[in-house]
């Protein structure tokens, strides 16, 4: 008996040994091991969560804070947001292109995303450069921004245009599906960069702005105030929208839980994070709600409402409000659970070698390749807006002297959120660039123009108007032709600076009709971004270009179109009123009281979609693959487009619809498809569009949804809103 109860006290020993090496193994690996969240193989889901399972209150509060202390425990830098609405923001240049409207003006999606993907190289080259090499010299700039601005214009008056696409939804929407996609890169894992769509959302009125609240029907906010939006991001998939100062009806956007919660995240599925305006939660505590909120309450109610981002006073506020139960955990874990999502899909969490985009380098930064497609974009963007008798192009072989007048002839406008332009051109650069060898290019400012606005000359130089105004005159007298470059600067229309007439500032319009009374061979540049309604100019003047503020080659491109080099193939993007008395008050947020195209009360001076060309186009052929449809069918438009002129060229194919009739008001015509094709002299195109039934709806809002009614809608194609070439007519039928 005594040999049995020695033997099984050995192997209990044995077994208690074996008990102990295996305790021993099991914390020697977990302690050499990497944590969850840093293995690679794990989801990304997994990771994120593993992450936030080891992260105090405190640090979930200060991963919230865009502007944060790095975290040093984790090894976790402050992202420090940056800025590309139309090239990188940086302490040193970069590819600078064109403005967002003029963006808008190429109504050329394909062509756009190629731009925000080169902008999105440099970006990420400059975030590669400085986590390569600890001596890097420049800003560090991480790989949130805080672009594209998505809102529509329907404000001509709104200092931010410059910003904006477009006046139309469909044409936003799709222009920022194109710009999101660029920027975000098509990896099917990792993100090149995050986009952020800004201004979420009704945002049109810089005075004011941090306490304005915007009074709109629940019909006019489906649909005309977030289309776009909900484009970019059920289609463009972007990962951050940030939520505008202003309330709507009364709630301010920061803690408006119907935007950004339930229409936002549930309805649209929005999977990233939302980020609040710079001060966000500052402008509701001592604006919308300035001796009624605390800043615990503010922090609280954004987080709550859906806010997931925000400054100072979340680090600041977040464990004050959870301590006190006025901000629940779970939704706190859930915004730091979105944001950081965000991040470890851009790669920081893992090895260089395994994220696509960390071998761009620094030498694609204003590299030739970067500064043509600056230049294509510039020349595909300038509208040909008036040109009587074909008096341009200009044959440069015939010109001995060109008088180059205006305030804008030799300056460069960047526009807003801009970076450092590598030696840009000016208007005068690029006619001594193009024009022909030995052409005397003689040079007057001519006028006055407020130029930047908040900035004081400490010295400035006096301008005699009555002075320069001659010495204007005296050059166009002796010239063949005057080149005159009129417009606005970020001095008339910027982020805070609302214009106060669509009229010229200074004395602009009293230069044209100078110089028209000594020379009327004279070509008008508008380098502008809101429109500007000029009459006696377009009734007097031969030809006028638009050419907004065009980034860097802005100079040559302009030159292009005036020698015919480039044929001009631009549509403008918003309307150009008549006249101030043609717009209604910019406290009205329902359109159909005369804003855009849709509701406009009579002409335009320039219609949405204008823009002539060297050549001329030729529409035939319409055909629709039924007449009749069901609600939830679609209809086939082919349309054939040839090129009847001698040159080759662009042009931009439009459909529009028109309900003929319907129970509540609805849009003269309504832009539901456009391609941009190029021909060659004598080529032909079929164009297609589809239709599907739903965009002929409207928001309904005894249902709260969009309806369809059965009935006759007329389907326009045109090169423009009001130059319409082929018509014909569908009837929506109730589906069986």
């Amino acid at each position: 008996m005594s040999n049995i109860f020695s033997i099984n006290s050995r192997f209990l020993r044995l077994i208690l040994l074996c008990l102990l090496i295996c305790h021993w193994v099991v914390l020697h690996s977990q302690s050499t091991q990497s944590p969850l969240y840093l293995d690679v193989n794990q989801s990304f889901e997994n990771r994120v969560n593993d992450l936030i399972s080891r992260l105090t209150l405190e640090e979930k509060a200060q991963l919230l804070n865009h502007k944060a202390p790095d975290l040093v425990r984790f090894n976790i830098k402050s992202d420090k947001w940056n800025q590309c609405l139309h090239g990188v923001w940086w302490n040193k240049p970069t590819t600078m292109f064109p403005v967002s409207i003029a963006m808008g003006a190429t109504w050329d999606p394909t062509l756009i995303h190629e731009m925000a993907t080169a902008i999105s190289d440099e970006a990420r080259a400059i975030y590669n450069a400085w986590h390569n090499d600890a001596n890097f010299d420049g800003e560090k700039k991480g790989l949130i921004y805080r672009s594209p601005v998505v809102n529509v214009s329907r404000n001509p008056y709104w200092g931010r245009i410059n910003e904006t696409y477009s006046e139309d939804p469909f044409l936003t929407g799709r222009l920022g599906v194109a710009y999101v996609k660029g920027l975000q890169g098509n990896d099917p894992k990792y993100l090149k960069l995050v986009a952020t769509l800004k201004h979420y959302a009704v945002n049109n009125v810089e005075k004011d702005r941090l306490k304005l609240n915007a009074k709109v029907s629940e019909r006019m906010l489906f649909e005309y105030w977030l289309p776009h939006f909900r484009d970019c991001v059920v289609d463009g998939q972007a990962q951050s929208v940030m939520a505008s100062y202003n309330a709507i009806n009364g709630t301010p956007n920061n803690i408006n839980q119907f935007l950004l919660t339930d229409i936002l995240k549930k309805q649209w599925g929005f999977k990233g994070f939302v980020v609040s305006d710079l001060g966000g939660v500052e402008s509701m505590v001592n604006g919308h709600e300035k001796g009624k909120m605390t800043y615990e309450d503010a922090v609280a109610k954004s987080l709550i409402a859906g806010c997931d981002f925000s400054d100072k006073e979340f680090m600041e506020y977040i464990p004050i409000a959870v301590k006190m139960g006025i901000l629940p955990l779970e939704r706190l874990d859930d915004a730091v659970f979105r944001v950081m999502q965000d991040r470890f899909r851009l790669g920081e969490f893992d090895p260089s070698e395994l994220v696509t985009y960390s071998k761009i380098p620094l030498s694609v930064i204003c590299s030739p390749k970067h500064r043509a497609l600056s230049l294509k974009v510039a020349q595909k963007s300038i509208i040909l807006l008036k040109n009587d008798n074909n008096f341009l192009p200009l044959d440069t072989n015939k010109l001995k002297t060109i008088a180059v007048i205006g305030p804008h002839a030799n300056i460069f406008t960047v526009g807003g959120y801009s970076g450092i332009a590598l030696n840009p051109v000016t208007p005068l650069q690029g006619i001594k660039n193009r024009a022909a060898k030995g052409t005397d290019i003689l040079f007057a400012v001519g006028a006055e123009m407020p130029l930047e606005h908040g900035k004081k000359d400490p010295k400035p130089t006096p301008f005699n108007r009555e002075s320069e105004l001659k010495k204007a005159i005296e050059i166009a007298k002796k010239a063949d032709v005057v080149l005159l470059y009129i417009g606005t600067t970020l001095g008339t229309e910027a982020e805070g600076l609302d214009r106060k007439t669509l009229g010229l500032p200074g004395n602009q319009e009293e230069l044209v009709k100078a110089i028209m009374a000594v020379n009327p061979k004279t070509v008008v540049v508008e380098m502008n971004a809101g429109p500007l309604a000029v009459p006696w100019i377009k009734e007097h003047v031969p030809a006028m270009i638009e050419a907004w503020w065009g980034g860097e080659e802005s100079g040559n491109a302009t030159a292009d179109i005036i020698f015919g080099n480039v044929n001009p193939g631009g549509k403008m993007p918003l309307t150009v009123y008549a006249s101030d008395d043609q717009v209604p008050s910019k406290d009205e947020y329902d359109i159909s009281k005369g804003y855009t195209y849709m509701y406009l009360k009579g002409k335009p001076l320039f219609a949405f979609g204008h823009g002539l060309s060297y050549t001329r186009f030729k529409y035939s052929n319409m055909q629709l693959s039924s007449k009749k449809i069901n609600q939830d069918g679609n209809v086939l438009v082919r349309v054939e487009i040839e090129n009847i002129g001698k040159r080759e060229g662009d042009e931009v194919v439009q459909l529009y619809l028109h309900d003929v009739k319907c129970s509540v008001i609805k849009p003269a015509k309504e832009l539901r498809g456009f391609e941009k094709i190029s021909l060659k002299s004598g080529e032909l195109k079929t164009v297609s569009f589809t239709v599907p039934a739903d965009k002929l709806a409207f928001y309904d809002e005894k249902t709260h949804q969009f309806v369809l009614e059965p009935g006759t809608f007329d389907v326009l194609i045109g090169s423009s809103s009001e130059d319409i070439r082929l018509k014909d007519k569908i009837t929506v039928v109730r589906k069986i």
